[in-house]
């Protein structure tokens, strides 16, 4: 019998890890988690079948900010999400550090996606193919 992959939960470092949860449950994920009701250190969001782990990290981890990873999500209508995570209050027009994906846009590589960053400097990437 051969195993099979049934899910895969990323773990993004947080500087503050309240905030974050914060953050994402205006993205509309909901909390399934968390290690301390008051100062987490370790929490899970969910939204959909996407689960994401926050574990807070010591100061000493943020020195190279621009090497972390890059999270992307597959959705269904990448204008209607960001639609949703503008009106949640979630994100703001401007969130897209500046890049020419901070609202949807098409790619060169025939996606069309938009890119924000979380308060834990993660960058996500949400997209759909063309």
């Amino acid at each position: 019998m051969t195993a099979i992959l049934q899910a895969i939960h990323p773990v993004l470092m947080a500087k503050d890890v309240a905030a974050s949860v914060r953050f994402y449950r205006a993205l509309g994920f909901r909390l399934s988690f968390q290690d301390s009701p008051g100062e987490p250190k370790y929490a899970g969001v969910i939204r959909d079948n996407v689960e994401l782990h926050l574990q807070w990290g010591d100061p000493s981890q943020w020195t190279y900010p621009a090497d972390r990873p890059a999270y992307r999500f597959v959705v269904s209508d990448v204008d209607a999400i960001y639609r949703e995570f503008l009106a949640s209050g979630g994100i703001e027009a401007a969130t897209g550090r500046g890049g020419p994906w901070s609202s949807p846009a098409a790619t060169p590589w025939s996606t069309r996606e938009f890119h924000v960053g979380d308060p834990g400097q993660n960058s996500l990437q949400f997209y759909q193919s063309l």
